[in-house]
C-alpha cells in the first residue's frame, strides 16, 4: 500500500454481511509502521494538513535517529504509528457503526511502499 491516509470505512462496511443490534467493532493494524484513526471525512485538505505536521515532527533523513537499516522512511514510520495507535474500538447501534457524521476510519500508511498490510476485524455483541 502506499504512503498516506486510506478512507476504509466501506471495506470494513463489505467485510460483514450484518453487524449485530448493538455491540462493538475493535479493528486493529497488524503492523509497526501502519496506524488507524477515525477523522474527518469531508474535506481532504485535512488528511493534507495532517500529513504536514506529522512530516514536520517526524521527518526522514533525521541525522539523530539509530534505526536506519529499514530505509529512511522507517523510524519516522513507526513514530507515527505509535502516536496515533493500532486499533479502534466503534460502538454499533441499530446494525450500523455510531460514527458522527463527518468521520470516517482511516488506514495510515507511514512508508512509501508498506506493502501487503493486514487488519484484524472483531465484533463483540
Amino acid at each position: 500500500m502506499r504512503r498516506g491516509f486510506h478512507l476504509i470505512d466501506r471495506v470494513i462496511a463489505e467485510a460483514f454481511e450484518r453487524l449485530p443490534e448493538n455491540g462493538l467493532m475493535n479493528i486493529y493494524v497488524k503492523h509497526t509502521s501502519a496506524a488507524l484513526m477515525i477523522n474527518e471525512n469531508a474535506d481532504p485538505d485535512v488528511q493534507v494538513d495532517l500529513n504536514t505536521l506529522l512530516e514536520r515532527i517526524a521527518p526522514e533523513n533525521d541525522p539523530d535517529y539509530i534505526h536506519t537499516l529499514e530505509g529512511p522512511d522507517d523510524m519516522p514510520a513507526h513514530f507515527k504509528s505509535a502516536v496515533l495507535g493500532s486499533t479502534l474500538t466503534i460502538p454499533i447501534t441499530n446494525h450500523r457503526l455510531n460514527m458522527g457524521t463527518w468521520q470516517g476510519i482511516y488506514f495510515c500508511e507511514f512508508r512509501r511502499n508498506g506493502g501487503h498490510r493486514k487488519l484484524v476485524i472483531t465484533v463483540f455483541q
